[in-house]
């Protein structure tokens, strides 16, 4: 099996080294909060803000949360923007805001660590005209822009009151900061026990009876298979089957699509190939991932929609077709009640 991390999740540093910069993390995390609390530092923007966001380091399935929330308000005629960081933007911008751009073609996007200065720019140029709503991406611990809805991810396959504040643990935030959320989310429910989705919503529930609750889970509708001449369409899921694949993925928690595409090959991978999340792939890493399709004798590469994003240029050094997933997230409880609250939160009009 070939990897670049590990896969069990090993905390940055354990042991009681990770401990003690534990205690310390969440000391000046404590202090900067106290001042958020406060007011000092928080910007009120001149349109409503709904955030989604984690209290965890890696993968808990923001991306399609964020687009499901722009879905929701563009069929309501509310036009969004998204406000991002773009971690690890190159010369064409970050993964996810290339994903963003290819799937919600005319939603405008801000990838800037400065949001805030972003989004004024934005507002106030051609392409912002129209917008009436800003979505946040991973918005939760960016406290310097005040938000009108704050919907907060949890996984359900990595339970944040099983875990511990970086870097003893993988967590940003202790779970008791869902007292300033508006709303939560169980997602990739799918792949634990109806149990343990309740344990996770009981004791979200102990820390804020407020919290709106939804519960969600995440399916593959689709592929978009790009062939090494670069031609590209799209196929059922069901065009796997019977290929030797190789799965390719940078991702903080890479599990759920491993397992994802696993069962969608038929209960078997060609091999695996773990990057680092947001992985720029280069020349050499594309090599890299030819040379270990040839190894396993792959006949096709599995991918995530944002590595799609970075691989497609390299269609025809890698050598064999390129599929990427086509991730929708799938609210099974509360997902009326949730998008009557981001609708509701957009409409708290304060453009002028």
């Amino acid at each position: 099996m070939h990897r670049d991390h590990r896969q069990d999740r090993s905390p940055p540093l354990p042991g009681f080294i990770g401990k003690a910069f534990s205690r310390l993390y969440l000391t000046e995390l404590g202090r900067r909060n106290r001042r958020f609390d406060r007011g000092i530092g928080v910007t009120q923007l001149d349109r409503p803000v709904i955030s989604v966001g984690n209290l965890s380091v890696g993968g808990t399935g923001k991306t399609p949360m964020v687009r499901r929330v722009c879905e929701w308000l563009v069929d309501a005629d509310i036009k969004p923007c998204i406000g991002m960081r773009g971690y690890r933007a190159g010369p064409e911008g970050s993964d996810e805001a290339r994903e963003y751009r290819e799937t919600l073609p005319g939603v405008p996007i801000v990838a800037q660590a400065d949001r805030k200065t972003g989004l004024q720019r934005l507002f106030h140029s051609d392409e912002g005209t129209g917008v009436r709503a800003v979505v946040l991406d991973d918005g939760f611990q960016h406290r310097q822009l005040a938000r009108d809805l704050d919907i907060v991810l949890l996984d359900a396959t990595r339970s944040p009151f099983d875990d511990d504040a970086l870097p003893a643990g993988w967590l940003r935030e202790r779970p008791t900061a869902l007292s300033r959320a508006h709303a939560i989310v169980v997602t990739h429910a799918e792949r634990v026990s109806p149990p343990t989705v309740e344990r996770i919503l009981e004791e979200t529930r102990d820390v804020n009876a407020a919290l709106l609750c939804a519960v969600a889970q995440h399916d593959w509708s689709g592929l978009r298979v790009v062939e090494c001449s670069a031609a590209e369409r799209d196929e059922p899921i069901s065009w796997l089957t019977g290929q030797s694949c190789l799965a390719v993925c940078g991702l903080g928690n890479p599990e759920p699509f491993l397992t994802t595409a696993e069962k969608s090959a038929g209960g078997h991978l060609a091999g695996r190939l773990v990057l680092r999340d947001h992985a720029t792939i280069d020349q050499a890493q594309a090599d890299r991932i030819k040379q270990l399709a040839r190894t396993t004798e792959a006949s096709a590469i599995v991918t995530t929609g944002k590595d799609l994003v970075k691989m497609r240029k390299w269609a025809s050094t890698i050598g064999v077709p390129i599929a990427a997933a086509k991730l929708e997230l799938t609210l099974t409880s509360g997902g009326q009640a949730l998008r009557d609250a981001v609708l509701a939160a957009a409409r708290s009009d304060r453009v002028r």
